[in-house]
């Protein structure tokens, strides 16, 4: 099959949404398949392994680039930029399929008027995603967003998502089939890499200071606001002896962004703004506990990588995925609301117990490796098929 893929960014990129499309794309082209990735996020033309990268950012001050800066019709820019780079590949090679995100709708234009049919894998929507609107421009803008995504859905010719509670919320968000035949239910893999290097990776439940590791970036939805009230408590507690000693790392965070916090508890962080991902496999390789909070994951490859490597995690009984992957298969403990107190209480159990640790971190390593690029070539690619009509 051609394939086409649309992605905001792709690696070296380290959003959710990057690292995704490259799993899908790579697990794709291992399959035998053509894929070509359109990105905005940068103008050249590249190749990652048999996939081929074509960056399709609009040229600075063109027509599109300026209409992404007006309020609401901004979020039209992208997916005219989208559509305008996929008919020019269409016409020197026809895709069969087309697959974008949900997220801000890249593929809203080619759903409406094609060159070819769209298939819409859903992640966190909008909805979901954004923080509460400011002012008159921001709620305009969501407006436009949680539209633009709803027609793009409703017109696609396929729906996917990544578990069954996830693809239930979207068909009830977006007005469209619930999961089934229409709505395919595909978990996301993770790359080679650190698939070896998690199998790979040792685990002291004794060893001192205890190594949290927080990955995100500094979003609601994260939790990163829960994490960040519980580590004052935490760090009282530490410094006055009746915790053990704990040191928190966080990736996807800036200096400004923890400037509120007290200096006791700023003196246990160490920030990292972006890594790259063999540095990524480091700090999970080094984490004692892999502290991921968030109070809604699409699916949550947070949670997978830990896993792989066998750590415990503390996440949030608020989402569904937290439940499903780390509550059912005891790879972690789940906080019982995602506020200070809640993080609080849970993160202190798993910092005092090093015994609790070992237990945990031998069901997280217990419940690895579920999801394959294998499985997710041949699940991907029977939805597309099923969404174009072209048989097996």
């Amino acid at each position: 099959m051609e394939i086409g893929l649309l992605s905001w960014a792709y690696p070296p990129e380290k959003s959710g949404l990057s690292r995704a499309a490259r799993e899908i794309a790579q697990s794709l082209a291992a399959a035998g398949h053509s894929v070509r990735v359109l990105t905005l996020d940068r103008t050249e033309r590249t190749w990652d392994d048999a996939v081929e990268v074509i960056g399709c950012a609009p040229r600075p001050g063109s027509r599109l680039d300026r209409m992404r800066g007006i309020p609401g019709l901004g979020h039209l820019g992208g997916p005219l930029a989208f559509q305008r780079a996929a008919r020019a590949e269409h016409r020197l090679r026809p895709f069969d399929v087309i697959e974008a995100t949900n997220w801000y709708a890249p593929g809203l234009a080619i759903a409406l008027s094609g060159p070819a049919p769209l298939v819409t894998r859903a992640s966190t929507p909008v909805a979901t995603s954004s923080r509460p609107p400011a002012s008159l421009r921001d709620r305009i803008d969501l407006a436009v967003a949680r539209g633009a995504e709803r027609l793009a859905a409703r017109r696609s010719a396929g729906m996917i998502s990544n578990t069954a509670a996830h693809g239930a919320k979207i068909a009830t968000l977006y007005g469209v089939a619930p999961p089934g035949p229409a709505h395919a239910v595909i978990g996301l893999s993770l790359p080679p890499a650190i698939v070896a290097r998690g199998r790979a990776a040792a685990y002291s439940a004794t060893a001192t200071p205890v190594e949290l590791l927080f990955v995100g970036r500094a979003e609601r939805r994260k939790g990163y606001d829960a994490l960040f009230a519980a580590l004052p408590m935490l760090a009282a507690e530490a410094d006055a002896g009746t915790l053990p000693n704990f040191r928190l790392t966080m990736i996807g965070l800036a200096e400004r962004e923890v400037d509120a916090l007290p200096h006791a508890a700023a003196a246990r962080l160490r920030l990292f703004h972006r890594v790259e991902e063999a540095a990524l496999h480091d700090h999970l390789a080094a984490a004692h506990i892999v502290v991921a909070p968030s109070r809604y994951e699409s699916f949550g490859l947070v949670y997978q990588e830990a896993m792989m490597f066998g750590r415990p995690i503390l996440a949030c009984a608020e989402d569904p995925s937290a439940r499903l992957f780390v509550g059912e298969t005891g790879s972690g403990l789940l906080a019982s609301r995602c506020d200070g107190p809640a993080i609080a209480a849970t993160l202190r159990r798993m910092i005092a117990d090093p015994t609790l640790r070992g237990q945990l971190h031998r069901a997280s390593r217990a419940a690895a490796g579920r999801f394959t690029r294998e499985t997710l070539a041949q699940e991907t690619l029977a939805a597309y098929r099923a969404a174009i009509g072209r048989p097996s």
